[in-house]
């Protein structure tokens, strides 16, 4: 039996959009571009043809990737979840105990994670860290640099 894949509504829908541009956008301007580079001749010397075949292999390689987890994919909502201890789909505060630097991640599935919106794989040492931990735990994360020491200050399902 195969993994499911857990995953927010959010990023399911991102997921949908992403395959749906690639499919119907990126790689009919593909195709076109391998059509018009193939006008130009010997294909042996041909830069555009070689750079649009290239990006046509990286194109179905991502459709490919993303049609096979499709099945996969287990939508969790996390507002759903009535707990006060760490689990998928939370949105956390912590706040490093000896800097006092605030940070704020939700906890998602790896296809969705994305650190320039705060968003971590549940795979990460983050956390993995933070899960089953409460509001108030002060917790040890491994870091690439060491370790930092946080205390929990906020958990939220939304």
């Amino acid at each position: 039996m195969e993994q499911k894949i857990p995953i927010t509504r959010q990023g399911l829908e991102k997921i949908k959009a992403e395959l749906k541009v690639l499919m119907s956008v990126q790689r009919p301007q593909v195709q076109k571009a391998i059509a018009t580079a193939r006008e130009h001749g010997d294909l042996r010397e041909n830069a555009e043809y070689h750079a649009a075949k290239e990006q046509q292999g990286f194109i179905e390689g991502r459709i490919q990737e993303i049609a096979a987890k499709m099945p996969r994919f287990h939508v969790v909502d996390p507002s759903r979840t009535a707990s006060s201890t760490i689990a998928f789909g939370a949105t956390v505060t912590i706040q490093n105990t000896e800097t006092d630097e605030e940070m704020v991640y939700q906890i998602v599935g790896p296809d969705e994670a994305d650190l320039q919106q705060r968003k971590i794989s549940y795979l990460s040492p983050i956390a993995k860290a933070l899960i089953g931990k409460e509001e108030g735990d002060v917790v040890k994360v491994a870091i690439p640099r060491g370790q930092i020491e946080v205390e929990i200050t906020k958990v939220n399902f939304v």
